[in-house]
């Protein structure tokens, strides 16, 4: 059993990528599920990785927000490692199979943009927004992930040379930094029209060969417009990426709450009227494309090629995360404290729910260390629109006030399947978050799907999806993964009530 931090205990992986894999854990101080993202093992030797791993941490640290994946701590014991929340859904790259409904397609870019409008106010350009980074929850939730390549809105030097995690993101590129320009927010606003154009047609703005081929057509070519791949399409979608994928940043959208606006108008029917005001083209930049691109596949690759020699100076933070504040106080006595309160429903009440700066981070002696201390749950109030709507809706909306389905009761209707009847308590009512309402939904049988070899996550967003409770036991097979599922009853395509449970088997120690 591997133990990071000594509270994080390592189980099932669920992710990798090019600097880090992901992998479930279970938080034993605070007794809940996290993800923690590790540094690979071959990278943890260079310091270089290390540094730029430690500034995601601080860079996503600062954020709070629902619609940013939050970070609750940070290590380097007994490899380099961040702890995050615990997503269950699927990353909008897994959604994107062909063209999507245009009103689902603008529900999901307006949560991208409320995320991004908060963090580029607190100063953090993302510089990588891609489908792989954008993640869907189980409640419909949108939530923009990885950080890692952000940099401060002033950080004069933060140009697309001087990154290292770009390779096979080329598509979603923004002219400035295809080019090696300096990036700023409405570098972040193009790549989420880019997002935006390949839900609403299926395909992304650009394709090619190599992501040299693909970033000198994000500099120098036009986009076809959307309505000629789907005609289905309102022909405002075009006038409205025109502007967001403007080639001068001084020609698109200025920030992230001036093309929600746009964005609101299509929606609501609204003729948009921003323009976009044509600039000249500038010549013979295609070498300096290249040498720009190609500065930062090198810089993928090695690594090292461009080094941090920052110096890091100062006391290292300890992690006070799940103390109480008392507790918290004593350990951060060398720093002035700032102590907020909030709800939380994931912290027991009157312990440390987050703090900024993360753990082992350093800060000067008496500088500021800011907690949030657990108000407990708080109050929901059970939504009133759950009646009529299908299970897999109710339990997203549920979810969205802090809410979740208690028992589901299935009874002859004239409704479709799953369709909910009933709500107890009442939509209108107060109860404490966390808790929850019972359905009465219309009944039938569904097909129960085959979940063995799935990851637990993975098992519980099918299953949901399907319209289905779960209900896990727990096994042991040391030939198998740690987390998968090992069996199921019943057994796959046996017609079963839809919200009746089905019990999946999980590999795990005990």
């Amino acid at each position: 059993m591997t133990i990071f931090g000594e509270r994080y205990e390592i189980g099932a992986l669920i992710g990798a990528g090019g600097m880090s894999d992901v992998f479930i854990a279970k938080d034993n101080r605070l007794n809940r599920e996290v993800a923690i993202k590790v540094l690979r093992s071959d990278l943890n030797r260079e310091q270089n990785f290390v540094t730029r791993f430690r500034k995601e941490a601080l860079a996503a640290a600062g954020l709070s927000h629902p619609g940013i994946v939050a970070v609750y701590d940070s290590g380097e014991n007994p490899a380099p490692y961040i702890v995050m929340e615990l997503l269950q859904g699927k990353t909008l790259r897994e959604l994107i199979t062909g063209p999507i409904e245009p009103k689902t397609a603008m529900q999901i870019i307006e949560g991208i943009l409320q995320a991004l409008a908060y963090s580029h106010a607190n100063g953090i350009v993302h510089r990588d927004i891609k489908p792989g980074n954008i993640m869907i929850t189980d409640q419909g939730d949108v939530k923009v992930m990885d950080f890692g390549i952000a940099r401060a809105l002033d950080d004069v030097s933060a140009t697309m040379t001087a990154t290292w995690n770009v390779v096979g993101t080329a598509q979603y590129l923004s002219p400035e930094q295809a080019s090696g320009e300096i990036a700023d927010a409405r570098s972040d606003l193009y790549s989420v029209g880019v997002v935006l154009y390949e839900m609403l047609t299926g395909r992304p703005p650009f394709i090619g060969d190599t992501p040299v081929s693909i970033a000198l057509q994000h500099v120098s070519s036009e986009i076809i417009p959307p309505s000629k791949i789907n005609p289905a399409l309102d022909q405002q979608f075009d006038h409205f990426l025109t502007v967001v994928m403007a080639k001068d940043p001084a020609n698109r959208y200025q920030d992230a709450n001036a093309m929600l606006g746009d964005l609101h108008r299509i929606k609501t029917g609204q003729t948009i009227t921003t323009e976009i005001v044509r600039t000249k083209k500038k010549k013979n930049r295609t070498w300096q494309i290249v040498a720009g691109f190609l500065a930062t596949l090198l810089v993928a690759i090695g690594g090292f090629a461009i080094s941090d020699r920052a110096v890091v100076s100062g006391i290292l933070i300890p992690n006070v995360v799940g103390l109480t504040e008392s507790d918290a106080a004593a350990q951060l006595s060398a720093f002035k404290l700032v102590v907020n309160r909030a709800h939380d429903s994931k912290t027991p009440i009157d312990r440390v729910a987050s703090q900024s700066p993360l753990a082992t981070s350093r800060a000067e002696k008496g500088s500021v260390v800011t907690i949030t201390i657990s108000d407990g749950p708080g109050d929901a109030i059970v939504p009133m629109d759950l009646i009529g709507m299908t299970l897999t809706n109710a339990r997203a909306a549920l979810a969205a006030v802090g809410l979740n389905i208690a028992a589901i009761d299935a009874v002859p209707s004239d409704k479709a399947i799953g369709t909910v009847i009933s709500v107890d308590p009442i939509g209108g009512s107060t109860l404490t978050a966390g808790n929850g309402v019972t359905l009465q939904i219309a009944n039938g049988n569904v097909a129960v799907p085959n979940l063995v070899g799935q990851t637990d996550i993975q098992a519980r967003t099918t299953l949901t999806q399907a319209g289905f409770l779960i209900r896990e036991i727990y096994s042991y097979d040391a030939n198998q993964p740690i987390g998968v599922v090992l069996a199921q009853a019943p057994t796959p395509d046996t017609q079963l009530q839809i919200g009746s449970q089905v019990t999946v088997t999980i590999n795990r120690q005990s």
